[in-house]
């Protein structure tokens, strides 16, 4: 029987709709160093015609400092001195996709980018592919939503911890499921894993100088400079003090990687990203997640907006927008709304206290420490409120209230020199809770 092309076509649609609807599987990826997909073609475009080009690099520490970032954008304006750059930064430290989708607009599509790199492979190595599943694509559906002539690129970082895969020829598993996502939606990718995998197998690169500072004795005299003179002596390259974050001489190699993948796509036509929003991979991805700024109406209790002089305000103001404090126990955010999660957008820090949460009625069992290992200092995090609720009509009534006791400090003592004395001090002693914006997927209730 002969068949029609409307035929053809809605069964096309049909088969699209229920691959969209069936739950992908995730598998394991060979490393590829580079994937070109769909290619940067609208980049491209406005580069050769020596045009104003926006670059927005979007992840987690490893791009905030100086390394492969402002080393690709160096490298964009030697190479294309006609075309004009502007760099957007919008990475944040210890943060991972599950904070990107909700930042950025705020972060990234308030500047219009014409390029995008994400990189949350590292921070997104312990989440599960759903998840991330979830996040990643909102971030690409909201991005083209904006503007479908934005190009992305996703590039995977390497720490210690991948190394086992990578040196197999594989991908690790967060590279992996962003990699399934990327086949879905032809983005581009760059990863840096096996180039550093190579020289791990060929025995000329360390990643991690605690394999080198641990064949010094610690009880030998000036232990600091054997171990830097040692360090110096390894004909290895050493990739990382800690084995996440790169030396200048990983960032490098990183870069080497950029230069490979954008020369490889030099020549590609623009792609249309227009069409490939028609068939979402999954099918609870988080294109609508969004902030909205708490207001002084959902508070209750002695909280206080920092003033724009404060040196909290100052530091993390641009990212969070306006800041609420509050140390006395009792002290409460309410809010509520309908829809699948409710996020806050925080701190934590060496004073940080605990707060307790309670939906629907339902109070949580036990407090919420805004304070955790790293707490030398104060960061930007995230706070889970509502998680994954199915029914996206549902309203839920949410009150975040400051706990009377303080957390349990002990957890940061390893990185202190003095523990005993320093964990009695001011710095290390408080309840105090810091908050500025509502992340929803759904909308808030008056």
């Amino acid at each position: 029987m002969r068949i029609s092309f409307p035929s053809v076509w809605a069964l096309g649609v049909l088969c699209a709709a229920l691959a969209a609807q069936a739950a992908p599987a995730y598998r394991q990826v060979e490393a590829q160093e580079v994937r070109a997909r769909g290619g940067i073609g609208h980049t491209m475009a406005k580069i050769n015609a020596g045009q104003d080009v926006t670059v927005a690099y979007l992840g987690g520490s490893i791009t905030a400092m100086n390394g492969w970032r402002n080393k690709t954008t160096e490298w964009l304006r030697a190479t294309y001195p006609r075309a004009s750059f502007k760099e957007v930064h919008a990475a944040i430290g210890g943060t991972g996709s599950d904070l990107g989708v909700f930042r950025l607009g705020r972060d990234v599509l308030a500047h219009h980018p014409d390029l995008l790199f994400v990189e949350f492979a590292t921070n997104d190595g312990g989440t599960p592919p759903e998840q991330i599943w979830c996040s990643m694509e909102g971030i690409v559906r909201q991005t083209w939503r904006q503007d479908p002539r934005t190009d992305i690129i996703f590039t995977y970082t390497i720490t210690t911890a991948f190394t086992n895969d990578y040196c197999k020829g594989l991908c690790n598993r967060s590279a992996s499921a962003m990699e399934l996502l990327a086949d879905h939606y032809a983005i581009p990718s760059i990863n840096f894993g096996p180039r550093v995998a190579a020289l791990i197998n060929a025995n000329k690169l360390v990643m991690d100088a605690k394999v080198i500072e641990t064949a010094v004795p610690k009880e030998s005299a000036d232990r600091d400079r054997l171990i830097r003179e040692r360090i110096a002596a390894d004909p290895r390259l050493l990739f990382a003090n800690d084995g996440v974050h790169p030396r200048d001489e990983g960032h490098d190699l990183y870069k080497a990687s950029i230069i490979e993948g954008l020369t490889k796509m030099k020549a590609m036509p623009p792609a249309d990203h227009v069409s490939k929003l028609a068939v979402p991979f999954v099918a609870d991805h988080w294109e609508a997640a969004k902030m909205v700024p708490i207001t002084r109406a959902m508070l209750s209790g002695e909280w206080t907006a920092l003033p724009p002089e404060d040196g909290k305000q100052k530091a993390f103001g641009a990212r969070m927008g306006q800041i609420w404090t509050a140390e006395k126990p009792g002290s409460a955010l309410r809010f509520r709304f309908k829809g699948r999660v409710a996020k806050l957008y925080d701190l934590l820090g060496p004073d940080g206290g605990q707060v307790v949460i309670t939906v629907n009625g339902q109070r949580g069992t036990k407090p919420v420490p805004r304070f955790d290992s790293y707490c030398t200092y104060h960061r930007i995090a995230t706070l889970g409120a509502v998680w994954g609720g199915e029914d996206p009509e549902q309203v839920h009534d949410v009150t975040v209230e400051i706990h009377p006791e303080q957390p349990d400090r002990k957890s940061v003592a390893f990185r202190l020199k003095n523990p005993d004395v320093e964990l009695k001090t001011p710095k290390f002693q408080g309840t105090r809770v810091w908050i500025s914006q509502l992340m929803l997927i759904g909308d808030v209730v008056e």
